[in-house]
């Protein structure tokens, strides 16, 4: 019987969340864009904006569509950026 195993590095599923976190920084520091953007929405939902607003960006920046995505709601919303004051 097959055990799953992640799609990145192959290795077994991580069993703990840190475990979990611990790959996705691995997967982040060897420039994983979803890694990056998943690491941006999580710091978005701990309401981190501004270090968000900067993972998001990376991963934008690789071509990530839905951290494309995710920047827009910020900078919709104005959180993690400067406001136009003249707006």
């Amino acid at each position: 019987r097959l055990q799953p195993t992640c799609p990145f590095c192959r290795h077994p599923l991580p069993k703990t969340r840190e475990e979990s976190d611990k790959n996705k920084m691995r997967r982040a520091a060897a420039n994983d864009p979803l890694a990056i953007r998943e690491i941006g929405m999580k710091r978005c939902s701990n309401r981190d904006y501004e270090r968000a607003f900067e993972y998001l960006t990376k991963a934008a920046e690789m071509g990530d569509a839905l951290a494309h995505y995710s920047l827009s709601i910020l900078y919709r919303g104005g959180l993690g950026v400067e406001k136009d004051k003249k707006k």
